[in-house]
């Protein structure tokens, strides 16, 4: 059998985060402009020994289990630095990469550029320097909204569960909180 790579030390700072972690209980979502919901979310972080995280969130509706966002990327660290890259790609043709900083078992990140492929469904947004980006989100089917910034914060709590709380601004909403997952292990 195959050992499994050996962790970077480029990224021990963020080894609080690896593992196959699901909703317990399920997201909230809420904004002011969307009627309140909620939904499942499975998270895969690994490592295959390169200076980066590897990460999947998959987002289920908790009553029909049909998918909903879906979202993969990288989370790179600055060597020898807390300064962290959160690199994205999402089902719904939008790209971000988010930086901020690691402290501990926190880690803190807002967008730094957000794209979307050219041919998304209307309304069409025409790109934008960071940090006033421009991005319209749109899951299963449904234009939701057009955001300026997203911010994220990853905790591990006290009972040793990751918690994630996704807060944005639009073009007619300031900073507010989005989503709010909490997550238990169920893999390291």
């Amino acid at each position: 059998m195959e050992q499994p790579p050996k962790m970077n030390p480029v990224v021990e700072p963020l080894s609080w985060m690896l593992g196959t972690w699901l909703s317990d209980p399920p997201g909230a979502g809420t904004y002011p402009t969307l009627q309140p919901f909620q939904y499942l979310e499975e998270v895969h972080i690994s490592h295959v020994g390169q200076p980066m995280l590897n990460f999947s969130f998959n987002s289920f509706h908790p009553d029909t289990r049909k998918p909903m966002h879906r979202e993969c990327g990288f989370i790179r660290l600055k060597p020898d630095t807390n300064k962290v890259a959160f690199v994205s790609a999402q089902n719904t043709g939008v790209v971000e990469v988010e930086e901020g900083e690691v402290n501990g078992q926190e880690l803190c990140i807002a967008s730094h550029s957000i794209a979307r492929i050219s041919f998304a469904k209307e309304p069409h947004v025409d790109p934008a320097p960071a940090p006033s980006c421009l991005v319209c989100a749109e899951v299963c089917g449904v234009i939701l909204f057009l955001f300026r910034e997203i911010t994220r914060k990853f905790r591990l709590n006290s009972e040793g569960k990751l918690e994630q709380t996704v807060s944005m601004a639009t073009t007619t909403q300031p900073m507010t909180q989005h989503l709010h997952v909490t997550y238990k292990k169920v893999t390291p």
